[in-house]
């Protein structure tokens, strides 16, 4: 069995923090190749390092003197190394980066320098091979990612070691320079790494035991999420949801690889499994919910518009030429109702409003503002009677007009438009009627 484990910043962040990993790494034979991040925040008010060093480059590039913001850089990796007892040094590579800082390389290779020498370190403190991501992790000509050259780089190198850690964040262009992912950087390359060599299982261990049902500033200590699929983590995903981001998914989603969702301070808690299907069935009817505000609706009437072929193509077409995107658009037989982002709109209301006009002829449009969304995802609702019933019934209870709802055909979710103001009540009354009166 092959695993490929991740550890984010707060993982990282200090000595201590760095034996709990070593920990659970050796705890499980399995676990042979290891995507670290930069260290992360030791403390609330602390400072990542990949913050510091942006800020250290920054100098750099204003040719100010940037020497005592980059021995604070040193000093956090050596006091990782020394809390370790180790022998690591690192001073070939921190004149390697000052010089390159003063030459100018990039806000990349800035960046990247953080998951850099912490791959090092941890290589060393586990005796594990160092893999430099930069060798591995190709971007084309362009500057954009190249993952099928990516995937014969790992593949082949990978092969060669049975036991290695590869920085995340970072791989590098054919010439050498460094390139980084705009977002989940280090979960996309645990990600790669994990297709690369047909893994068992994606860990990705952080400062939380996985998914919750509904976001915990919402409500208080909601429950955690055992299985989700990659459906039910999009439709969280698309509507706010914290969750991994989608490139950090697509590969091992292609090969069918689970990725499993730990916490490194809470290692014996299960975590959330990320899977592609289950016959699983689910703790609760629903698997989570989700939601955004601050949205304005257009709603279009016309007589007969159902018969009128091209209708709504007409309408979209006067969005797409403001260049304005859409988020939801629940219809009836004689109307349409078009979700956008309220800031995004308002400068261009009447404008859209004059193109709908002259688009469809409709017999009036009405708007409306301070609209919130909220999406209740769940496979389990499939084979549940009565799922909006309860909903519904859950909302009135709670004193909240329902503005609209409109559930997908896949039967996957279902989405409750409510004033903004009655946003965070709504969820949790729906988070009340289907997990705590369930329990």
């Amino acid at each position: 069995m092959k695993k490929v484990v991740k550890f984010g910043g707060s993982s990282l962040a200090s000595a201590e923090q760095f034996e709990k990993v070593g920990k659970i790494i050796k705890k499980d034979e399995a676990r042979r190749y290891v995507i670290p991040s930069a260290p992360g925040k030791r403390t609330p008010n602390d400072t990542k390092v990949t913050d510091m060093l942006y800020s250290c480059y920054g100098q750099a590039i204003l040719e100010n003197d940037f020497e005592k913001q980059f021995k604070g850089i040193e000093e956090r990796y050596n006091e990782i190394i020394k809390g370790l007892g180790l022998k690591t040094n690192l001073s070939k590579e921190f004149a390697l980066i000052k010089e390159n800082f003063a030459k100018k390389e990039g806000r990349d290779y800035a960046a990247s320098r953080g998951e850099y020498l912490n791959g090092i370190i941890m290589a060393d403190y586990l005796g594990f091979d160092f893999i430099d991501a930069a060798e591995v992790i190709i971007f084309d000509e362009k500057g954009d990612f190249d993952a099928k050259e990516t995937n014969v780089r790992l593949s082949e190198r990978l092969s060669k070691s049975e036991h290695a850690v590869i920085p995340g964040f970072y791989g590098a262009q054919k010439n050498g320079k460094v390139r980084t992912f705009s977002r989940g950087g280090s979960d996309v390359t645990g990600s790669l790494v994990a297709r690369a060599i047909y893994a068992d299982m994606y860990e990705n261990w952080t400062d939380v035991s996985g998914f919750l049902v509904a976001d915990p500033r919402i409500v208080r200590k909601p429950k955690a999420i055992d299985v989700i699929s990659y459906r039910e983590l999009r439709e969280l995903s698309y509507m706010g949801a914290s969750v991994l981001h989608e490139e950090a998914i697509f590969p091992v989603r292609k090969e069918g690889i689970p990725i499993n969702i730990r916490n490194t301070n809470r290692p014996e808690d299960p975590g959330t499994l990320i899977v592609e299907s289950t016959c699983r069935k689910p703790r609760f009817t629903i698997t989570g919910i989700a939601g955004k505000t601050d949205f304005a609706s257009i709603t279009i009437e016309k007589a007969m518009m159902n018969s009128e072929v091209g209708f709504c193509r007409k309408v979209l077409e006067v969005f797409e030429e403001n260049d304005i995107s859409i988020e939801h658009m629940p219809s009836g037989i004689d109307t349409m109702t078009i979700f956008v982002h309220q800031d995004e709109f308002e400068e261009k209301e009447q404008k859209v409003i004059a193109g709908i006009h002259r688009a469809v002829e409709p017999d009036f449009v009405e708007l409306e503002s301070d609209l919130a969304l909220i999406a209740v995802v769940g496979r389990g609702m499939k084979a549940t009677r009565g799922t909006s019933g309860r909903i519904f019934s859950a909302l009135a209870h709670a004193n909240v007009n329902v503005r609209m709802i409109d559930q997908g055909s896949s039967e996957l979710n279902i989405i409750v438009g409510v004033r903004n103001h009655d946003f965070e009540d709504a969820i949790k009354a729906i988070y009340d009627i289907f997990v705590t009166i369930q329990i």
